[in-house]
């Protein structure tokens, strides 16, 4: 993880983004607005999906449709890839 992305998550963990949403709460208009914009500025600082859906009480899935709605280049997955074995 590069440091600007654990800054980014750091920043995500300990900040709510306004308040925390209520568990299946519609988000709609403005505040939808609101919210899809302060998630793509902190997801695009390196904060992940995850890390967004802590800070705000709400699931992945739905950080990832906020995401996709307000169209975010999204990442790719992280962590170790399999190689083939190169003396096999």
């Amino acid at each position: 993880m590069s440091d600007s992305a654990r800054q980014a998550a750091r920043s995500a963990k300990g900040k709510t983004i306004g308040k925390t949403l209520g568990k299946g709460t519609r988000v709609t208009g403005k505040s939808r607005d609101r919210l899809q914009s302060q998630l793509k500025k902190q997801y695009e600082a390196g904060a992940s999906i995850r890390s967004l859906a802590r800070s705000t009480g709400r699931s992945y899935g739905f950080i990832h449709n906020v995401l996709v709605e307000s169209h975010v280049e999204l990442r790719g997955r992280g962590g170790a890839n399999r190689r083939k074995n190169p003396a096999g």
